[in-house]
């Protein structure tokens, strides 16, 4: 139960069902935060205090908008399998797709007047260039520039490790591991969850490029 202290905080969350997704779920309901999950199954989340599913398609401009409108901030998971509205269920977006699905990111958020976005994906390409270009490389260059030329405060995260198949009951026991060997990526991915949710409560690494180090969940680089 929330005191009459606790500022409320409502997130809008594009990946939900992701590895990463259920870690920031965990996280961001043990603070209290409302959490709206954006799917294309509203059935694919169990009910809970705190946590809505709420349709909507992330690569439609104004679909976008009537998702964030009203929110604290909005966390999208790029490198996710079945974004909303994604061509390639079970896939993670393509590259070209991943530009038009941050396109109308932009365009949506801007339009509903929400500013502050966490953008997760596979940039660790834009720290370590290839030596020829390459479709990823010009894709995440292509974000980082359309990020760079809009309003919003976003923050570039580069995308941890995940594992199939954890859920967001697996991340409310992290020092429990339901079967052997997911102890080390669930504190992981827990801490990553913990560092962006850090980020959002202190408006750290504004307009920034960052990648949080595993074995130091709060700190990033």
């Amino acid at each position: 139960m929330k005191n009459a202290e606790t500022p409320v905080v409502k997130l809008v969350l594009y990946g939900a069902m992701s590895s990463l997704g259920s870690a920031l779920m965990a996280e961001s309901l043990r603070r209290q935060h409302e959490v709206i999950a954006i799917l294309d199954d509203l059935t694919a989340l169990a009910p809970r205090p705190g946590l809505r599913a709420k349709g909507g398609d992330l690569f439609d401009p104004d679909r976008v908008k009537q998702s964030v409108a009203g929110s604290s901030a909005v966390i999208c998971l790029l490198d996710a399998a079945d974004l909303p509205g994604s061509t390639t269920p079970g896939q993670a977006p393509d590259p070209v797709n991943q530009v038009r699905a941050v396109d109308a990111l932009i365009e949506g958020m801007q339009g509903a007047g929400i500013r502050r976005l966490m953008l997760v994906g596979e940039f660790s390409v834009l720290d370590n260039p290839p030596s020829s270009t390459s479709l990823p490389h010009h894709a995440a260059q292509e974000i980082l520039d359309a990020l760079r030329s809009s309003a919003l405060d976003w923050t570039l995260i580069n995308a941890p490790r995940g594992v199939a198949g954890l859920g967001i009951e697996h991340f409310n026991q992290v020092g429990d591991s339901l079967e052997p060997g997911l102890a080390e990526p669930l504190r992981r991915l827990n801490g990553v969850a913990i560092g962006i949710s850090d980020e959002l409560r202190l408006n750290l690494h504004l307009r920034e490029h960052v990648s949080f180090i595993a074995t130091q969940p709060q700190a990033a680089t």
